[in-house]
């Protein structure tokens, strides 16, 4: 059996300042080079983050079939995929129908999970060593993800971040040495995140496809 790969922070880090452009596009190489590495991250802590992980592994798949297919190119950045698969109708605005797995609404679930990770990570950074990373993960399921679950996973979820390590095993599993270093690594990432967000929630307002079936 393989070994599993260890997360290591400075690859996120890297992956979401090389996904960003000057002209401001994400290049979904990086975008999903970025998400690679939060799967490690998950699956690193245990069974508290499977279900998010699992379901980002088949996402992340998806995606990369598109991209090395035979309209891959219009698959290399966010915007670039958007453009074509709205203008050529291969989205399902209303119900899933034929494109339910189209790139969009592929994209749109890992889009929504990284606004739970981004917050996540911002209060980890920020919170003091005695906090409780239950706690910390719980309010920023709360303020995301949980939006889009039914209340059975609501509610597994929220027992599962229970099992949560203490913050200082969390810096450990990052990988970057010292907490200071976590955190100042976490300060340049975290804002990566956030802008890669922000510009992906604006693109897929823009298209009114926040709300994809």
């Amino acid at each position: 059996m393989a070994a599993v790969e260890p997360f290591r922070l400075s690859e996120v880090l890297e992956s979401f300042r090389s996904c960003l452009t000057e002209s401001g596009e994400l290049v979904q190489e990086h975008y999903l080079n970025g998400w690679k590495g939060l799967v490690k991250f998950m699956n690193s802590l245990g069974a508290a983050f499977s279900f998010i992980s699992k379901d980002a592994v088949t996402k992340i798949q998806i995606l990369e079939n598109y991209r090395s297919g035979e309209n891959g190119q219009e698959y290399r950045t966010i915007q670039s995929m958007v453009k074509y698969e709205v203008d050529n109708k291969l989205v399902d605005l209303k119900k899933r129908g034929d494109h339910w797995d189209s790139g969009c609404r592929t994209l749109l679930r890992l889009h929504r999970a990284l606004k739970w990770l981004q917050l996540f990570l911002e209060k980890l950074r920020v919170a003091s060593d005695d906090s409780r990373t239950a706690v910390l993960c719980t309010e920023a399921y709360n303020d995301s993800l949980a939006n889009y679950h039914p209340w059975i996973v609501r509610k597994a979820a929220v027992l599962a971040f229970n099992l949560l390590p203490g913050r200082a095993d969390f810096f450990e599993i990052m990988n970057m040495g010292t907490a200071e270093k976590v955190v100042a690594t976490l300060g340049e990432a975290v804002p990566l995140i956030s802008k890669t967000y922000d510009i992906t929630q604006d693109l897929y307002a823009q298209h009114d496809l926040l709300d994809l079936p």
